[in-house]
């Protein structure tokens, strides 16, 4: 219909992207995404229910892997991510499956960063391992151990940046050069920054994933993901997708469409309270070390300032003392969200060591940085002189 904009076109600035792209109104003119809540659709004919199965003929087949309102959320994300094609999932885990699965086979091998979400790092270990992948673990920023551990038969690397959750900043750009000259491909969660701050495709990597349940919803909704990249590799991508059937929901699509559309404005507003939190922890005595790549003395400052447009709303620190300190602090505030998740309007705060990483060794804990006395916050869009004066309850219960 008119009136509507091409997700591809490179005519629209990405907050015009994040509100518009994919959408199509149909015949009763709505303004917002229609909800298209049906497991199956009706054909014309025979005819026509064969064409579509086989692919000759494009349209609706069945919605676990075909369904109108998540293809305007796969189409919209794809524009601001600058890619030609995405896949959505029902979690940002099964975003990393998904993308394992349709793109390796026994015998590959992965290089992945040490320094990834812990859920990331028991996948490669424990179970894509059991299909014949092996994976070495090297830190994110140290460009000569990821050299050093690329093998001949390495057919993807993988990182976060920053990572989860000290925050640290990869090269993208120079491990998309190590990548290409393996003939590898290099994946990269966004899940920290989403397309609002940084879009690693555009340095030079192959595919992004994301856990569409953190800040591309933002309120802490809906659990889902997507996969984002070339139509090749997205094509392999679905037929996982449509085999297996870790599918996004129309309900979650359509949440997660509301979410992107303010996707610019938040990410702004979480780095804003992040960034001053940051220098403000690092004013306290109690405080080991802060965690931020915002902060000039980050020794990825100068990195992030040329690959994201912001820092995001995640950072980390580490109290004097140990376990029994953390704890205390944590259990000393009185209204941050005591939870895992992050990406959230609502502030939360968690410790790592005992959650996120908890099914870590104590020796990939120790190589990851997470220590028992390391705290993470998650930025949310309260006024920040609330989160100092509450943060001020966790320093007084030390």
């Amino acid at each position: 219909m008119a009136r509507e904009i091409d997700g591809a076109s490179k005519d629209f600035h990405t907050d015009t992207l994040a509100v518009r792209a994919g959408q199509r109104r149909g015949p009763e003119g709505e303004h917002a995404e229609p909800i298209y809540l049906t497991s199956s659709y009706v054909f014309d004919s025979a005819a026509d229910a064969a064409a579509r199965f086989s692919g000759e003929q494009e349209g609706n087949v069945y919605s676990r892997y075909t369904n109108p309102t998540v293809r305007v959320f796969e189409e919209r994300i794809a524009a601001l991510e600058g890619a030609p094609a995405a896949v959505a999932t029902s979690s940002g885990m099964a975003a990393i499956l998904s993308t394992c699965m349709a793109l390796l086979q026994a015998g590959d091998h992965v290089v992945c960063s040490r320094s990834v979400f812990g859920s990331t790092t028991v996948l490669f270990n424990k179970f894509i391992a059991k299909f014949g992948v092996d994976t070495s673990f090297v830190s994110p920023v140290d460009l000569d151990q990821w050299r050093e551990a690329i093998r001949t038969n390495t057919a993807l690397l993988f990182l976060e940046s920053p990572s989860n959750p000290l925050c640290e900043v990869a090269d993208i750009t120079a491990l998309s050069q190590l990548a290409r000259e393996q003939g590898a491909l290099l994946v990269v969660d966004n899940c920290f920054c989403t397309p609002a701050l940084q879009r690693p495709l555009g340095l030079g990597a192959d595919i992004v994933v994301h856990s569409a349940t953190k800040y591309l919803d933002g309120q802490g909704r809906c659990v889902g993901g997507a996969v984002v990249g070339a139509e090749e590799h997205m094509q392999e991508v679905l037929g996982f997708l449509r085999s297996a059937g870790p599918t996004m929901s129309a309900f979650n699509a359509w949440v997660f469409l509301k979410g992107l559309e303010t996707l610019r404005l938040r990410m702004l507003a979480h780095s804003a309270n992040a960034l001053e939190l940051a220098n403000w922890l690092q004013s306290r005595p109690e405080v080991e070390q802060v965690f931020y790549a915002g902060l000039e003395e980050h020794p990825g400052y100068q990195l992030a300032c040329a690959q994201q447009s912001a820092f995001g709303g995640v950072l980390s620190f580490r109290v004097k003392g140990a376990r029994e300190q953390a704890w205390r602090f944590i259990d000393g505030t009185r209204f941050l969200s005591l939870t895992a998740n992050l990406g959230d309007a609502k502030t939360t705060i968690v410790h790592p060591a005992t959650t996120t990483h908890g099914r870590l060794s104590d020796a990939e804990r120790a190589a990851s940085g997470v220590t028992q006395n390391l705290i993470r916050i998650a930025a949310g869009l309260e006024h920040v002189d609330d989160l100092k004066a509450d943060l001020e309850h966790g320093f007084a219960a030390l």
